[in-house]
């Protein structure tokens, strides 16, 4: 499915002049060397950052083998930078590199003549590396060389570079067509891709911007290990995608990889995503509404619009066509979404997903009204999410990266959320005393949702229910007002309080702490202000306990456990219309 999807979307961006066609590559170039007429460097000038030209396709092979019209500074011009010693050498590598660059290259520039092909034959011919170990304008790249890549154009007409040199363009097409022509004897099947005979690809080309990934690239097809291989077929030849399969599917991935707005880092996953569109619009609303990354789009204006698509998912009433109102272009678009993650030898595909554009959209706004904890609201994007997972301040800690695909399939398809989400967040809450919105809104996500699939009520809402009468819910909420009576008391001068040493063990064992903070309240409500308006609150919730606190809380009741208490401490700072329990006005969060 991933590569005929790849192969499609190659097409499409094909026929709208978005992707370099085959037969050649697009590199990121950061030098032309100014030749003069007679071939010798007049000057190097640096290109701005991410210029990208584009090239002759390259031949990917491990040995020693030299590109028309090279970009390598190896090949071009047969040195090497000794950074230590900080001067130019030759080795047998970079010998044998240079004379095949010499000898592909003057042999395809034979039978044509310009100004600029001329002066680059010249380069050629007269280039002698053991005469050029210092010259004064390599000397001026030093530690930049080895990873530069150049091209070559005549001194003063830098808009007309040798690989955009018409006569050039030409020979190469017809090579590349020869060449084609040439490998027809090789093995002829049918292509499992696009179901007609064709050259069967012996190897295929490699990945480029996987996290961790070569730096080099990484295959995403290969048969390494004899057991892999069958009826005396190697290496691909046991995958039966074609030559032309294959170069549109890498081309396309390649294309993806190298733009941000198609894809997002988590840990080490790569995620990509594109729609079957040539309309870069679908990927920046995914980028913004899925990961929360900030583009050219409006921010404001593209906020606004996930604003109405939440508010339409919680009433309901979203459909394809009001998508499609509020976002302003087709969401009756096929999109895909894949997670890439390189291992010992090739790419590694953890999970791919295709929906339409409409679909994933409608499920992206059920899942952050699923996520709302305050009446006002606010986006939780995936990358919220990671950051609610994690310890405060954490360096080099990361979620599971199966953690995260079922997080994502989640939000994508609207089902239930992994209970391992819910357990990962109450035990963060619990270990680091530290109860986020974010947090916040996750488990109460993750407990509504697993209702709903029941069809069950939802439990908890976006704001303080004095008419919940969970009992785990009802102990949070006392624990709430414990805390403030304390810090009310002591002037918020307490270092630690008894969310410090007691949290952990009420949201498991209320019946075992309870008692003993009832205890402790009565020394500070006799200290306190407004002991009335504490005694109401706590005599209410006691009530609704029925004078019994429940032996040990599971997981999802822990989970309400945390919610009551977020959402009761909250209300302290809320303002109001009526005095009820604190003079405080302004909003406060942990």
């Amino acid at each position: 499915m991933l590569i005929k999807a790849l192969c499609d979307y190659y097409d499409i961006l094909s026929k709208n002049k978005k992707i370099t066609p085959v037969g050649y590559s697009e590199e990121y170039i950061n030098y032309i060397v100014c030749l003069a007429e007679d071939g010798k460097i007049d000057k190097i000038i640096e290109c701005e950052k991410g210029t990208s030209e584009i090239l002759p396709e390259r031949v990917e092979i491990p040995a020693i083998y030299a590109n028309i019209i090279e970009h390598r500074p190896k090949y071009i011009f047969g040195l090497n930078f000794d950074e230590k010693k900080k001067i130019y050498t030759i080795n047998d590598k970079s010998t044998k590199s240079h004379n095949h660059f010499k000898k592909e290259n003057i042999d395809f520039l034979e039978d044509i003549n310009s100004p600029v092909v001329n002066a680059y034959r010249n380069f050629i011919l007269n280039w002698k590396p053991e005469n050029e170990c210092e010259n004064p304008h390599l000397m001026d790249l030093c530690t930049k060389y080895e990873k530069s890549k150049f091209v070559f154009c005549l001194s003063g007409e830098m808009d007309l570079p040798l690989h955009k040199d018409e006569q050039v363009i030409k020979k190469w097409l017809s090579e590349y067509e020869k060449k084609l022509q040439n490998d027809k004897d090789e093995k002829i099947f049918q292509c499992a891709i696009s179901g007609e005979e064709d050259k069967i690809a012996r190897i295929h080309k490699k990945i480029k911007g996987v996290k961790g990934g070569q730096q080099s690239g990484t295959v995403l097809v290969s048969f390494n290990n004899d057991s892999d291989c069958s009826y005396g077929n190697e290496q691909s030849y046991n995958s039966n995608i074609s030559e032309t399969a294959m170069k549109k599917y890498t081309k396309a991935l390649n294309f993806i990889l190298s733009k941000e707005n198609k894809k997002e880092l988590f840990d080490d996953i790569t995620v990509t995503y594109w729609a079957m569109d040539s309309n870069d619009e679908y990927d920046d609303f995914m980028s913004i509404f899925a990961f929360g990354d900030n583009n050219d789009m409006n921010a404001e204006e593209t906020e606004n619009m996930l604003k109405k698509i939440i508010s339409d998912a919680k009433d309901g009433r979203i459909t394809y066509d009001r998508v499609s109102e509020i976002i302003g272009i087709d969401s009756d678009v096929d999109f895909y979404m894949v997670g890439i993650k390189p291992n010992v030898s090739r790419l590694s595909v953890k999970f791919i997903y295709k929906r339409k554009f409409a679909d994933i959209l409608i499920n992206i706004g059920k899942h952050q009204n699923d996520m709302q904890i305050t009446k006002e609201i606010r986006t939780v994007s995936l990358r919220k999410i990671k950051e609610a997972l994690l310890p405060p301040k954490s360096k080099n800690v990361t979620i599971n990266p199966a953690l995260f695909t079922k997080i994502f399939e989640a939000m994508i398809y609207g089902t239930d959320y992994p209970q391992a989400l819910l357990y990962e967040t109450v035990r963060r809450v619990k270990t680091d005393k530290i109860i986020s919105s974010q947090r916040a809104g996750i488990i109460k996500a993750c407990i509504n949702r697993k209702l709903r699939t029941l069809n069950k009520e939802e439990e908890l809402k976006v704001a303080l229910d004095k008419e919940n009468k969970n009992q785990a819910y009802l102990c949070g909420r006392l624990f709430a007002v414990l805390e403030k009576l304390q810090q009310d008391v002591s002037g918020n001068s307490l270092n630690t309080t008894i969310k410090d040493a007691y949290f952990a063990s009420a949201s498991s064992k209320p019946a075992t702490v309870f008692p003993k903070l009832i205890r402790l309240a009565q020394n500070h409500l006799k200290k306190s202000k407004r002991e009335k308006d504490y005694n109401k609150l706590i005599g209410e919730i006691i009530d609704y306990l029925d004078n019994e606190f429940p032996d040990n809380l599971l997981l999802a009741e822990q989970g309400k456990f945390i919610i009551g208490y977020y959402q009761q401490y909250q209300d302290f700072f809320t303002k109001k219309d009526n005095k009820d329990t604190d003079t405080h006005k302004d909003t406060e969060e942990e």
